[in-house]
């Protein structure tokens, strides 16, 4: 199951936890909070772009076989 996990599913976790983890934490440290909410919003600002610019997604299907096995018409063998 861990297999079918990919890194566009981890940027999905990591952008809420990016907007409101990291300014909670930096906020419980000390920091205003003025402050760590526009750096939390810029880390899922990087996490975005580096999702979408440096490892762009494409068109190729990792495993075509779980392609058709996902289909809503039976197997047949």
């Amino acid at each position: 199951m861990i297999d079918m996990v990919s890194y566009y599913d981890f940027v999905l976790v990591f952008v809420p936890v990016s907007l409101v983890g990291v300014p909670g934490l930096l906020s419980a440290i000390g920091f205003d909070l003025t402050l760590a909410i526009p750096l939390g919003a810029a880390l899922a600002a990087a996490l975005i772009g580096h999702a979408m610019f440096v490892r762009a997604p494409t068109g190729h299907v990792r495993h075509p076989s779980a392609a058709v096995e996902t289909g809503f018409a039976p197997q047949v063998d």
